[in-house]
């Protein structure tokens, strides 16, 4: 090795420390030829900024112990940039500054001219210097001008200035220039904290609150990875295709919840990459943009794009300046993605995980606790890797309150309760369940249907493995059920016994609230609310079915188009749908048949009759009470109300009661029941009557049907 080919810093360590320092020394030596150029011309001497700024003079005297002793300052400018040359030639690690010359295609002289203007950021006494050379301007960081002739040496004359120079940084995002409206020269140049952060190898996991950083070696690999088979031999090909240039973009559609950044990390990791999740609803600014492919480079990441699009809204990515690697992006089951996104693209969907694979997640979240009949747990919570481990983590937390030693389906519940409510509270009503089917009184009719229905749900996941060959793929594991009735015949009872039956939680959505005037935002907000209800696997009760689901009309106009539209889409939707969902109505007759042909279960409800209406009664009235059978049957018998009212009028008869300071009577209920006739609008049946045993009972039965038929007209109407 020649004197002239001599390594100068043999000392420094070679990795991105090591690298950063020395092109920090090469910035700084620029800065003083500056000052030097300055002089020439007028300005202060070296050796007068170094008395005023004694720590400039620290930093010369350091860089000089390891610059040749005879060398000038012309030759030095050529000499910094041989040296890095040299010193990268022995480091094999990633370099963040080198990675942006080879990948972000700029040049050395924009490299050297990124860290001059990052100075001010390393050393605040660089700030007050820069506000001293660019009098009368008085700006701490230096400007486009500035930063332009400290590099001109490294330019060939007549083909770059100054804004030949920062161009690049600036479009790459590299730097920001915030007073763009003062003439081009005078452009005050700031590197972006994230960038400066990536320079020096020290990115965080939150480097920016629309990512999130993770390092190579935090990423997990393939064989560690928790996947079906066909999802396992796709991940084997993809590196080989991208390494090939057959593919450059990795697309995972998925429902909320599954481990899809973790499937992205599996590619990341084995092409030697680590990885930056983008929250693409998070990007705002078009500057936050431009610092993506920036970022992505010097930190050696591969860009992995989130996105939640809503039916018919396409996604387009940004273009990423200065990173040519490949790119991940994950989405939802709707949307589609622009033509920017499709060339050289291989697609992967994530099913749901069957049972088996949710209980190697279960386990591997619990990560050695105690956990109480796992297998039953893993059957019971139907839900996609991420929301898994949340929920594992949740029920450890929860059972350690407790003061439990075994983590039990309970701590699991009220765990995903909890992530429940983050999730869905502001889409949807959380409904109280409990209760058994016996608790609920209705027709043998209902009873049948909603026995079926409780096993379809039960079973839901067994059953597609016992289908024969003719259903295809068309089958999930969704269940869909239409609960027909009037109102208080007890439709959202029946919801809340299910979901309790079922343990699980119930939500409750109006859809006459969800229909926006707006084209295409109803659509959005079905999406929001099914999309998140389906990945959680909680039943979801759509309320006021009739509101989108009525008869298509004949389209006469825009409006009718676009009613149909929305209409589609939920029948399309319901039909993918893989949780649990059911839709009452009132009016049954106005459902669309197509809508009801989709429809696993139809369960009508209907008003109670004579024996039904006691055994309300009975159910409902406190075991102090102090009604007669009599009386009660008496009640049943004449007053024809719904199960809803007869429970009104009980909760306002054990209220009397309280007043009165003695159990529940016949007065108390009596008086319960005419405050619903009240509500009602119709003549209360109780009122002016005799024993009724001495009446009639023809006549009787001919007043029963006259006072059927006044509550039925005032309560039941529509």
């Amino acid at each position: 090795m020649t004197k002239k080919d001599k390594l100068y810093f043999s000392h420094v360590s070679p990795g991105t420390a090591g690298h950063f320092v020395i092109y920090l020394y090469a910035a700084i030596y620029r800065l003083m030829n500056q000052i030097r150029r300055l002089s020439e011309v007028g300005g202060s001497s070296l050796e007068e900024v170094f008395e005023r700024y004694p720590f400039l003079g620290e930093y010369f005297n350091e860089m000089r112990s390891y610059m040749p002793r005879n060398i000038s300052w012309d030759e030095a400018t050529g000499w910094w940039r041989r040296q890095l040359e040299l010193w990268e030639a022995q480091a094999s690690s990633h370099l963040p500054l080198r990675a942006l010359i080879q990948k972000g295609s700029i040049g050395f002289a924009s490299c050297l001219a990124f860290m001059v203007t990052g100075l001010v950021e390393e050393d605040s006494r660089f700030g007050t210097l820069f506000a001293e050379l660019q009098e009368p301007l008085n700006q701490r960081r230096p400007t486009l001008e500035m930063v332009g002739q400290m590099m001109m040496d490294e330019a060939v004359a007549g083909q770059m200035d100054p804004w030949s120079i920062c161009r690049s940084l600036l479009d790459m995002g590299l730097v920001e220039a915030p007073n763009r409206q003062a003439p081009r020269s005078e452009w005050v140049l700031k590197v972006p904290s994230l960038l400066w952060d990536a320079v020096r190898g020290q990115v965080s996991g939150s480097p920016a609150p629309w990512c999130r950083y993770h390092a190579e070696q935090s990423l997990g690999d393939l064989p560690g990875l928790i996947a079906d088979t066909r999802t396992r031999e796709h991940l084997e090909k993809i590196p080989g295709l991208i390494r090939t240039g057959m593919a450059q973009m990795v697309i995972i559609r998925a429902m909320q919840g599954a481990h899809s950044i973790e499937v992205m990390g599996t590619i990341a990791r084995s092409l030697g990459f680590g990885l930056l999740n983008i929250d693409g609803s998070g990007l705002g600014e078009d500057q936050q943009v431009l610092q993506i492919g920036p970022l992505c480079t010097m930190a050696n990441a591969m860009p992995v794009f989130t996105y939640d699009p809503g039916p018919g809204e396409t996604i387009s990515l940004p273009p990423l300046k200065g990173y040519d690697g490949p790119v991940g992006i994950i989405l939802g089951m709707e949307g589609g993605l622009s033509s920017n996104c499709t060339p050289k693209a291989v697609t992967l969907t994530l099913p749901v995980p069957k049972a088996d694979l949710r209980q190697r997640f279960w386990e591997d979240s619990f990560s050695g606790h105690m956990v109480e009949d796992l297998g039953q747990i893993a059957e019971r919570f139907r839900l996609p890797g991420d929301f898994i481990r949340k929920v594992a983590h949740g029920a450890i937390a929860h059972a350690g309150l407790e003061g439990n030693h075994m983590i039990t389906a309970n701590d699991v519940r009220s765990a995903a309760r909890t992530l429940n409510r983050q999730m869905l509270d502001t889409l949807a009503s959380p409904i109280q369940t409990g209760g058994h089917w016996q608790d609920l009184v209705s027709s043998e009719t209902t009873s049948a249907k909603l026995n079926e229905l409780f096993l379809r749900c039960r079973h839901r996941e067994k059953l597609l493995d016992h289908l024969g060959g003719a259903f295809g793929n068309g089958t999930n594991c969704g269940v869909r059920t239409l609960f027909t009735g009037a109102s208080g015949t007890g439709k959202t009872l029946a919801a809340g016994i299910l979901a309790a039956e079922l343990g699980m939680d119930l939500y409750r959505v109006d859809l006459a609230a969800v229909i926006n005037k707006y084209i295409g935002e109803t659509e959005k907000n079905l999406h929001r609310v099914l999309s998140r209800a389906e990945a959680l696997d909680v039943v979801l009760l759509l309320d006021e079915g009739d509101a989108l689901l009525g008869h298509r009309t004949e389209v006469k106009s825009a409006n009718d188009r676009y009613a149909n539209l929305e209409t589609n889409y939920l029948l399309q939707r319901l039909e993918n749908y893989q949780g649990i969902v059911a839709i009452t109505t009132n009016l049954v007759e106005n459902i669309d048949r197509a809508f009801q042909r989709r429809m696993d279960v139809v369960v009508p409800f209907f008003p109670p009759q004579v024996e039904e209406r006691f055994h309300i009664l009975q159910l409902h009235l406190p075991d102090t009470h102090q009604v007669d059978s009599e009386f009660m049957a008496l009640a049943a018998r004449r007053c024809a109300v719904n199960g809803g009212q007869l429970r009104n009028a009980v909760l306002h008869a054990t209220l009397l009661s309280i007043d009165a300071g003695r159990s529940v009577d016949n007065d108390h209920l009596k008086e319960g029941l005419r405050s619903e006739y009240r509500k009602a609008g119709a003549t209360f049946p109780l009122d002016n009557m005799g024993d009724p045993v001495e009446r009639d009972g023809g006549m009787e039965s001919f007043v029963d049907a006259l006072n059927f038929t006044s509550v039925d007209q005032a309560t039941y109407r529509g």
